[in-house]
């Protein structure tokens, strides 16, 4: 057997980011054999990581981007067990490194993401690899995309909160206005564009809420269905997009403050990702 020298230890360690004690084990194993001491190496992240498959991964690093022609833009959630990993520089280059290649392959789900291509081996191989050289539990667990004329992207400070938004066209002033809005989405969590997109059980649900309480509040039977509908259109203006008041000038909706910098501007789609 070939003597495993500090020299090889640090080597491998550069190499494939393992530690120290793993790497020399490594070698030793592998009888100094450099392929064989990374395979293996390889091999542990993956049995480490089944290991913490069952693991609660609650922390991590959220990221939205757009190509250069901001046509396509994609926002994701790469999770980890604690914090601290989560503002580690490798952590957070690699969740980079998958948006990246997301944006590069104009990948359109998460299931197809993690089979692409990045720095030699699948985006979920190298995730694989990584929880197996941190010790934690690591998951690409949230995925979006929007093509449309103008996307914007939004990283909240601390990247655990991001959005993208689509617009209808593009122009003088509609960049700066559509980050605007993104802020406004990752301020105010709309539940939708408008109240034509608001799910058929979220308005159901608001109305049944409505007519409860005022039922408890003595209101005559004939009644709760008109006292609910009021609730439902005070609903609406506060939890869809257009209708909220701008958040840096209340005095307007989002909606004309769109058509302020464009009579034309419409929101065409967004995104919002955030941790916990």
């Amino acid at each position: 057997m070939s003597q495993i020298t500090a020299s090889d230890v640090n080597k491998l360690r550069q190499e494939t980011g393992a530690g120290m004690m793993d790497c020399k084990n490594a070698l030793v194993e592998a009888e100094g054999d450099f392929v064989k001491a990374t395979d293996l190496l390889r091999k542990q992240g993956q049995k480490i990581a089944a290991k913490r498959g069952g693991r609660e991964a609650n922390e991590g690093y959220i990221i939205a981007k757009t190509n250069e022609d901001g046509t396509m833009g994609i926002v994701l959630t790469l999770n980890c067990e604690t914090d601290f990993v989560a503002r580690t520089e490798d952590f957070q280059g690699y969740a980079n490194t998958i948006a990246d290649t997301a944006l590069s392959n104009g990948v359109d789900s998460i299931d197809s993401l993690k089979l692409v291509q990045a720095n030699g081996s699948t985006v979920q191989e190298g995730i694989t690899e990584m929880s197996g050289k941190i010790g934690e539990k690591i998951e690409l667990a949230q995925y979006e995309i929007i093509k449309s004329e103008l996307v914007v992207a939004y990283n909240h400070p601390g990247n655990r909160l991001a959005t993208i938004i689509g617009l209808s066209k593009s122009g003088d002033g509609v960049a700066e206005a559509g980050k605007n809005v993104s802020m406004q989405i990752a301020a105010m969590d709309p539940v939708a564009i408008d109240e034509e997109g608001v799910d058929q059980t979220i308005v159901d649900r608001e109305i049944e809420i409505g007519k409860e309480q005022a039922r408890e509040s003595g209101k005559p039977e004939e009644m709760l269905e008109k006292i609910a509908l009021g609730k439902l259109g005070k609903f609406f203006k506060e939890n869809t997009l257009l209708n909220q008041a701008y958040v840096k000038d209340n005095k307007k909706t989002i909606r004309q403050y769109l058509e302020e910098t464009d009579s034309e501007l419409k929101v065409t789609s967004y995104n919002r990702l955030a941790l916990g």
